[in-house]
């Protein structure tokens, strides 16, 4: 028995999920699973294809990899075994996530609503000690949420909080609060004499060199977990974790309603299929009994939609086109106008929100991955918003992405910074009101004037809206900053009723940092 928090860790991020689903599904929807080797072995080798599981990793011949991710995918919710016929089904978030819906918007609740016990807890081999009662990622936010906590570094969860707190009464949660403030305080000194012996790895062996690893390993898991939900961020200065500003509101309204436990955990279909409701809907009431006859039409439109996923999670899809049409069909063998017609079917709006993932993930790696930042926001502004874009960062003393609206009449300029805290220095508001701004017919041939400058980061310092303003002063240039998480509110918004370029406008020339109520 495990006497910690525990969660599957096959991919320590869960930016691969909608991949592995995919494979998962092309290879064991409607199939049974219990006792199959050979389609275990079939999912091993199809991950290995995609390079999402290492080659080389199988030390035997009997599936044991593809029984963890497929262990992965339902610990999330996301696939249950039907009890009549022992086939493998998605639940509605799988179904969503296939369907094209963002990822993100998916698992964020299913990572809220994760819970102990659950089916996967309670699960042979897995067995999370039933003394846990409680959603582990929803007590993680309220934590953060405390002023007298704030933020949590991976030792104070891997040692304080996986361990201790066991259900969200507000006696148990102030008691964590304290035991946090003591182990701030006097370090190891503040755990029980028995933690390392009671705390042990499931194995019972305790490395005697890093006897805490398997909990920090744990615990930076939770973490990546909770990243993937954008509410919360480990900052790049301290290591330690803190809810992203931007989404102090949206927490806030999250904890303000405590919704009830999922129920019969150890009747697997049931409690799966509770789990895994989509955010489009507030029960499953699919009839799953009469089982479709798997057709080579059925195993094609799998394969296509595969594909179609694992290119909306590299580049923002708004619409199906030839070009997309050309890049699956070649991927897939399959005929270019029968891909054309189950791309139409299925994802007749494309699949946007796929790509904000990897886009807000950008937005925090510093200056490693500065360029392909640039060139992600200028696919976004030219695929999403329907302007003229061009990425000139490389040219040189330039803003890194143009935008040209004809339609508006006007043009802007945006730089990215993927810091989680940019502000504005001295030398990079020089660079921008005598390179950027004085140098704009430089780079740009339109006739359309700038109407505004704006920086995109992950977040900002707390002087951002003074430095955006000395610039529009000295520069005589309406500006803004933008974090990426409202970024992402606006793909979102513009998907269900597109911004014409006079809105866009009038958000960019705010003359502070955007917040969600301008959108």
């Amino acid at each position: 028995m495990i006497n910690y928090w525990w969660v599957t860790r096959p991919k320590r991020k869960l930016n691969s999920v909608p991949e592995v689903l995919t494979a998962f599904a092309e290879i064991s929807l409607n199939q049974e699973w219990e006792g199959q080797r050979a389609t275990h072995l079939s999912l091993e080798e199809a991950l290995e294809e995609a390079n999402l599981k290492r080659k080389g990793e199988r030390r035997d011949q009997t599936g044991g990899g593809a029984r963890t991710y497929r262990a992965w995918l339902s610990s999330l919710g996301l696939i249950f075994t039907q009890a009549s016929t022992k086939q493998i089904k998605l639940t509605l978030a799988g179904e969503a996530i296939m369907n094209g819906d963002s990822p993100v918007a998916v698992l964020k609740e299913q990572i809220l609503k994760y819970q102990f016990p659950s089916s996967f807890s309670l699960s042979r081999g897995v067995e999370v000690s039933p003394r846990f009662k409680l959603r582990p990622f929803r007590f993680l936010l309220r934590l953060l949420m405390n002023e007298a906590i704030d933020s949590l570094s991976e030792e104070e969860i891997a040692k304080i909080v996986i361990t201790q707190a066991e259900n969200e009464t507000e006696a148990c949660f102030n008691s964590i609060v304290s035991q946090i403030i003591a182990f701030r305080n006097y370090g190891d000194s503040s755990l029980p004499a028995d933690f390392t012996a009671k705390f042990a790895p499931k194995t019972g062996e305790v490395n005697p060199e890093h006897p805490f690893s398997h909990l920090t390993d744990t615990a930076n898991t939770f973490i990546n977990w909770i990243e993937y939900t954008q509410l919360a961020k480990r900052s790049e200065e301290d290591g330690r974790l803190r809810v992203i500003p931007e989404k102090l509101d949206e927490i806030r309204s999250i904890l303000s309603a405590t919704p009830a436990f999922i129920d019969r955990p150890e009747n697997h279909e049931y409690f799966q299929r509770k789990f895994g409701i989509d955010p489009k809907h507030t029960k499953d009431t699919r009839n799953l009994i009469e089982s479709k006859t798997i057709t080579a039409k059925i195993i094609a439109e799998q394969k296509i939609k595969q594909a179609f996923i694992c290119e909306s999670l590299k580049t923002p899809i708004t619409r199906i086109t030839t070009q997309l049409t050309d890049v699956i069909a070649e991927k897939t063998g399959i005929d270019g106008k029968f891909v054309e017609e189950t791309l139409l079917k299925f994802y007749p709006r494309g699949a946007v929100g796929s790509f904000m993932t990897e886009y807000f993930e950008m937005a925090f790696k510093g200056r490693d991955e500065a360029t392909e930042f640039e060139r992600a926001t200028t696919r976004l502004f030219k695929d999403v918003f329907n302007f003229e874009t061009h990425h000139v960062g490389p040219i040189g003393l330039t803003p890194d992405v143009l935008l040209i609206s004809d339609q508006g009449g006007y043009c802007g300029i945006i730089d990215n910074k993927a810091y989680s805290k940019y502000s504005i220095s001295n030398d990079h508001h020089n660079r921008m009101v005598h390179n950027y701004i004085e140098g704009f017919n430089r780079y740009c041939q339109s006739q359309n004037p700038l109407a505004f400058f704006s920086y995109i980061a992950g977040g900002f310092g707390n002087n951002i809206n003074g430095q955006i303003q000395s610039i529009v002063r000295e520069a005589g240039v309406h500006g803004c900053a933008l974090a990426v998480t409202n970024v992402i509110q606006m793909v979102e918004k513009n998907q269900v009723t597109p911004y014409s370029h006079l809105d866009l406008k009038d958000i960019f020339t705010i003359d502070r940092q955007v917040l969600l109520s301008d959108l």
